[in-house]
């Protein structure tokens, strides 16, 4: 074989290998209202913050030093285990409304970390996927009370997206743009 057919053929086995690492296995499953979500992260989260200043300032001030901690990886930690965790939101129909603390769990079935919100009336359900060193993306199913969690993709009733951030060994939070309900940001903050 001379080396233009070897070069050629070669091209055209990696060409076929990178779509496969590109889109991975989170590019299969989600919506395409979350994909859209996603798409509009940076402008819903600015439009979202601007309208939490307006809220209580004891919890804007609160928000304000979540969001100024530095974003560690997730790598070299395993968030496995039980967690406290609250739900902030941010915009929509109040400016900003800051939950007390339930319980979460993390866990890993050998293909991932799964999330499930295991108290509280408003709860979630569902996996991570990796996003880079500092970031992880998050699909999961919204629930109220004891209702069971639908699989994700059943639609905009149930279906949640978000982007998941780590900023120490015990404290991460996820950031949920555009959610169905009430607020234009949730932010679900994590600790130990």
């Amino acid at each position: 074989m001379s080396v233009r057919p070897l070069l050629l053929s070669l091209c055209l086995g990696v060409c076929a290998v990178l779509p496969a690492h590109a889109d991975g296995e989170v590019q299969k499953l989600i919506t395409a209202a979350d994909k859209a979500r996603l798409d509009k992260y940076g402008e819903t989260r600015k439009a979202a913050l601007d309208e939490a200043k307006a809220g209580d300032p004891a919890e804007a001030k609160q928000l304000d030093a979540l969001l100024a901690k530095p974003l560690v990886a997730f790598s070299d930690k395993d968030l496995t285990g039980n967690w406290k965790c609250r739900t902030i939101k941010a915009g929509g129909l109040s400016p900003l409304v800051i939950y007390g603390w339930f319980k979460c769990k993390v866990s890993d079935d050998g293909s991932g970390w799964r999330l499930e919100k295991v108290s509280g009336s408003q709860r979630t359900k569902g996996r991570f996927f990796d996003d880079g060193e500092k970031r992880a993306i998050y699909l999961g199913s919204f629930t109220v009370n004891e209702d069971p969690a639908k699989p994700y993709g059943s639609g905009p009733q149930s279906d949640q997206v978000g982007y998941a951030f780590r900023n120490s060994a015990s404290e991460w939070r996820i950031e949920f743009p555009a959610p169905n309900y009430e607020s234009k940001l949730d932010i679900m903050e994590f600790k130990r």
